[in-house]
């Protein structure tokens, strides 16, 4: 049949419904999970249910249903002898995807399947869309991303997937409220962007009657907080970036940034070694996770790959490579680079420090796996961090990567006033109005050494979960209109 065929179909057997005294959608019903029903089943045991049909199988005198209540699945027996006269001739009213309360007993059949006989049933919402072919799911990938309250309800695996996500969230939380972390909250709308190198999304106050721009990074304003001494700080929330979306990055995303006052970059790799395992332990149940669709194992079981970015040029590049005068022979340079990968874009490359970084963005980040912490990045790329005291060319951070994918950086925070404003004028040039005088006058109130990390909550579930698309892991990504 037409979808609108079905939709009529449903309409009749709902008004059919009603006039047997059957309101096709109820009120508050009292039950127990099927989940907690399945782990203390004891033969004849009296029990409420309630939840979703996938399955209807109408045999005469003995039906069988398969409700779920998004914590388990579990067996309807609708037997003509257990209900009233009017219980059973509306039973055949019901149609997939209909949600139902039911009470009665437990019984297990003859081939030992958990089942609940049941003895009386309450209609508690009509679905008026016919549910995807088998009740299997929804086979189309964007279509799963655009109707996720379908996919949802079909797919267990999916809704696992979110489930774990959630326990995710709770368990960042515990572990850095249990290391006497405090939890805060700082601006979404902001005056300025701060705290990345990224497109802002615009917007305005009316009230105000001035522009703002939602943010890219909670930073700067986390580490005012440090200055006012609260010394261990985190927040778990979403940032906004007006770029690219791929199988990695969406313009909405979930952070998690954390400051650790008199601390470091050392603190910081020293909390990515205990907060992993932890949600290995307590949330996956186990430290290899099998990532993507080549199931790669990662283990997650500390201590962390330690290498600086530099000897990780050299170990692809050759020993000598930063001791060449490229900028006097970058065209030689560009082609030692491409004879490693064919595929590299150099047309705009123009300089020594970005032609290095094409090489470990495209040809060295990718090959890294296992977690590890890429360390003594050049300091152009991080204007926010202190410079490593036995080289001023490069700052003590690291890069986290897993699965050849940045998770996060992390940092010996820059908490000079004076050389960070340098830095922020070297990256702002002539747009000085970029410079965040606010902050800078926050920091000249003096900020303690301090140690900096920020990752992305949706692609750290990616990895713990085997996806290697961010939309499997976001239930409501953006999408170009249908």
């Amino acid at each position: 049949m037409e979808t609108n065929e079905y939709r009529e179909q449903r309409l009749q057997s709902m008004k059919t419904l009603k006039e047997m005294g059957y309101e096709p959608y109820g009120r508050k019903y009292d039950h127990e999970d099927l989940v907690k029903v399945r782990a203390a089943f004891e033969e004849g045991k009296a029990v409420r249910v309630a939840g979703r049909l996938l399955m209807i199988r109408r045999m005469g005198k003995m039906n069988f249903c398969t409700m779920n209540d998004g914590t388990d699945r579990f067996q309807l027996i609708f037997k003509r002898d257990e209900l009233s006269e009017t219980a059973f001739a509306a039973f055949k009213q019901l149609n997939l995807g209909d949600i139902i309360g039911a009470e009665g007993t437990l019984f297990t059949t003859q081939k030992g399947e958990k089942s609940l006989v049941v003895k009386e049933w309450t209609m508690l919402a009509k679905a008026l869309e016919q549910p995807p072919e088998k009740f299997h799911g929804l086979v189309d990938e964007e279509e799963c991303y655009r109707r996720r309250y379908v996919d949802l309800m079909t797919n267990d695996e999916t809704r696992a997937r979110f489930f774990t996500r959630s326990r995710l969230l709770q368990e960042i939380r515990k572990y850095l409220w249990s290391k006497d972390f405090v939890e805060v909250e700082t601006p979404i709308l902001q005056n300025q962007a701060g705290g990345a190198a990224a497109k802002p999304f615009f917007s305005h106050f009316n009230a105000l009657d001035q522009d703002c721009v939602m943010r890219i990074a909670p930073e700067l304003y986390l580490k005012r907080l440090l200055v006012g001494g609260m010394n261990k700080v985190f927040e778990l929330g979403k940032d906004f970036r007006n770029e690219g979306i791929d199988r990695t990055h969406n313009p909405e995303f979930t952070v998690c940034e954390i400051y650790e006052a008199y601390g470091d970059r050392t603190s910081m790799e020293a909390i990515m070694e205990g907060l992993l395992p932890h949600l290995c332990d307590t949330v996956i149940g186990k430290r290899v996770v099998e990532y993507g669709e080549q199931k790669v194992p990662i283990d997650f079981n500390p201590p962390y790959r330690r290498v600086a970015y530099k000897d990780l040029v050299k170990d692809l590049m050759g020993a000598d490579w930063f001791e060449k005068p490229f900028d006097a022979q970058l065209a030689q340079a560009k082609q030692m680079a491409k004879e490693k990968d064919v595929n590299l874009e150099l047309d705009g490359v123009t300089t020594e420090l970005m032609l290095t970084h094409e090489v470990y963005d495209k040809m060295i980040e990718k090959t890294l796996m296992q977690p590890t912490f890429v360390t003594r990045i050049p300091r152009e790329f991080v204007p926010l961090a202190k410079a490593c005291t036995d080289d001023p060319s490069l700052v003590d951070v690291f890069e986290f990567v897993v699965a050849g994918r940045e998770l996060c950086p992390g940092y010996t925070e820059q908490n000079d006033p004076l050389e960070q404003r340098k830095a922020l004028e070297n990256q702002a040039g002539e747009d000085t109005e970029k410079i965040d005088e606010d902050f800078i006058s926050a920091l000249e109130c003096g900020m303690p050494p301090t140690g900096g990390l920020g990752f992305g909550v949706d692609r750290l579930v990616m990895f713990l979960t085997g996806c290697d698309s961010i939309r499997d892991v976001v239930l409501f990504p953006q999408l170009k209109k249908a």
